[in-house]
């Protein structure tokens, strides 16, 4: 299983696809799948059966996932690559643009 760069909370921004340029927090990590969970991106409809929840049944609208490769991670409004560094004994996320820890 590989090292994933970013996390659940990051703010990121699509950089291809259908949904290019549309930023969104990070809502959940496939990890083994590689992709992730963006909210308010890749929106599609389901279809739901009336359950004890959703009474109604009907169409939902929800978020599906995107391949991590696709989104990058945003910081002071730019999208940035991130490295790692060991600062005081940790090992840090950086960026590669301003080499400051995220």
């Amino acid at each position: 299983m590989a090292k994933l760069k970013i996390k659940s909370g990051d703010t990121v921004r699509v950089l291809a696809g259908d949904h290019k340029g549309e930023e969104g927090k990070i809502v959940e990590i496939l990890t083994k799948k590689k992709r992730a969970i963006v909210e308010g991106v890749n929106m599609v409809s389901k279809h739901a059966k009336p359950s004890a929840d959703n009474p109604q049944g009907g169409i939902i609208k929800k978020e599906a996932s995107i391949d991590i490769s696709n989104l990058g991670l945003i910081e002071n409004g730019a999208t940035v690559r991130v490295g790692y560094k060991t600062i005081d004994g940790k090992k840090v996320r950086v960026s590669k643009k301003t080499d400051k820890a995220i």
